[in-house]
């Protein structure tokens, strides 16, 4: 049988290490949330939108600091929140930064065109089949979004909602990191 210290009972003690460990949780509970808020956190990819890149069920790892550090850059796949809050099943859209502030975007013969230019795109395996749009330019604090998947009505993105405000980007998709045989960087 162990001895209690000088000055303490037994109850006392235990009382003081039970407050200890609480406060423990508390701090702990507190950083978790910090970080997640802030920093990091992992998600999950719900549908078809970003295939080939991105496929249902692969978990990312999302740099939340990227928001507060630069702007997204044409190529950058990001998480933002539904601007039009249709999406259904999920609050979130991840999707490929196609367009920034001051580009001139528009869709013609099934392609993408930024700045009057063909945009070669190795991340997609078909032509936009959703048509075409005539050419907007993207406003400051704003860019222009599409999902990988061009397949006709596979991706609800820019074409639909128009421009995102960079208040809406959650993070930026910076790995792959479930399951771990797709474990790579974006």
């Amino acid at each position: 049988m162990t001895k209690a210290p000088a000055g303490q009972t037994g109850p006392k003690g235990l009382g003081r290490e039970i407050w200890e460990w609480f406060k423990m949780m508390v701090m702990a509970t507190i950083v978790v949330t910090l970080v997640h808020q802030f920093l990091f956190h992992v998600s999950a990819v719900k549908g078809g939108s970003m295939q080939p890149t991105l496929h249902d069920g692969e978990w990312l790892f999302i740099n939340k600091a990227f928001r507060y550090l630069k702007t997204p850059e044409r190529g950058d796949i990001i998480v933002l929140r539904s601007p039009d809050g249709t999406n259904s099943g999920s609050s979130f859209l991840v999707k490929r930064v196609v367009a920034v502030a001051g580009d001139e975007v528009h869709v013609s013969r099934g392609k993408l065109f930024v700045n009057g230019e063909e945009t070669v795109e190795p991340y997609t395996d078909s032509a936009i089949q959703d048509g075409r749009f005539e050419p907007l330019t993207v406003e400051e604090g704003y860019v222009f979004v599409l999902g990988d998947n061009r397949r006709r009505y596979a991706s609800n993105d820019s074409r639909s909602f128009g421009t995102v405000s960079l208040k809406l980007v959650v993070g930026r998709a910076e790995w792959i990191v479930w399951p771990v045989r797709q474990w790579r960087s974006l």
